[in-house]
C-alpha cells in the first residue's frame, strides 16, 4: 500500500509543487490549504503523515501541530514542518512541539522526499517481529509500540527510534554527534542541540514510570542507557 501525505500549505504554487514532487514518487496526496480543511481532511481520510506549514491564514501550524500532540486520537501522526522559517529557535520550537523533522524552504524535492521516507521507516521500524526487552522495558519495532511494566508511552517516531537504539545497547555511550548519524543519517542538517530537545522530551514520558532513570547524561560526552539487571535485548 503506497504512503499517504497530507499537505497543509496556503501557497498555491508551492503547494501543486509538493504535491507533484509526492505524487510522481508513488504518494497519495491529500491537499489542505488551512487548518479547517486539514482537520476535515483528517476526519475522511487518516494519512500516514503530514507536511504542514507555519504560517497558515486560519490558524499557526505551530499551534496545530501541539493541538494534535494533545489529543490521542492524532497525537501519534508523523509530522514535518515544511517552512521558510529556519532560524535555530523556530527549528527548536517546532521539534518542542512535536515534530518529527524540520524542513526549510526552499528545499530540494530530492531530500523532501528522502525524509518522507526517513520518517515513515522510523515509524515503522525496519525489522519485522523485532522485540527488545530490557527490565520492565519491552519495545516492539514492528508494531512500534513501546511499554514500561505494561504500561504505553506515547511516543513520537524520532523518540521511539531513539529509545530503541538504546535498549539496544545499555551501556554504550553515544555522543550527540554518534546520535545524529543513527537517528538521521550521516548528511542529516541537524544541529547537538535537536539530540538535547528529544532527550528531554523522552525522559518526561519516561517519568513517573519504573525505566524514569533509563537515559543517563554522561557529562562532557553524551548520553547512555542505564544497563539494568537481568537486561535482555535482541538485536
Amino acid at each position: 500500500m503506497s504512503i499517504s501525505v497530507l499537505i497543509v500549505e496556503d501557497e498555491p504554487a508551492i503547494l501543486e509543487l509538493i504535491s507533484y514532487t509526492c505524487r510522481t514518487s508513488g504518494f497519495q496526496v491529500q491537499k489542505a490549504s488551512n487548518v479547517g480543511d486539514a482537520r476535515k481532511a483528517i476526519a475522511e481520510k487518516r494519512p500516514d503523515l503530514i507536511l504542514l506549514d507555519w504560517m497558515l491564514p486560519d490558524c499557526s501550524g505551530l499551534d496545530w501541530l501541539k493541538e494534535l500532540k494533545a489529543n490521542p486520537t492524532t497525537d501519534n501522526f508523523p509530522v514535518i514542518m515544511l517552512t521558510a522559517r529556519g532560524q535555530e529557535d523556530d527549528r527548536v520550537n517546532g521539534l518542542e512541539a512535536g515534530a518529527d523533522d524540520y524542513i526549510v524552504k526552499p528545499f530540494s524535492p530530492r531530500e523532501l522526499i528522502a525524509r518522507i521516507k526517513a520518517v515513515i521507516r522510523r515509524k515503522g521500524g525496519k525489522e519485522e517481529g523485532e522485540v527488545i526487552r530490557i527490565g520492565p522495558l519491552v519495545i516492539d519495532i514492528d508494531r512500534f509500540e513501546a511499554r514500561v511494566s505494561g504500561e504505553p508511552l506515547r511516543l513520537s517516531a524520532v523518540e521511539f527510534r531513539f529509545l530503541a537504539l538504546f535498549a539496544k545497547h545499555p551501556g554504550r555511550v553515544y555522543s550527540r554527534a554518534q546520535l545524529i548519524e543513527r537517528i538521521w543519517g550521516f548528511s542529516a542538517d541537524i544541529d547537538e542541540r535537536t539530540v538535547d530537545v528529544h532527550m528531554l522530551r523522552l525522559r518526561k514520558q519516561l517519568s513517573g514510570t519504573e525505566a524514569a532513570d533509563f537515559i543517563e547524561t554522561v557529562r562532557g560526552l553524551g548520553y547512555r542507557a542505564a544497563a539494568l539487571k537481568s537486561s535482555q535485548a535482541n538485536s
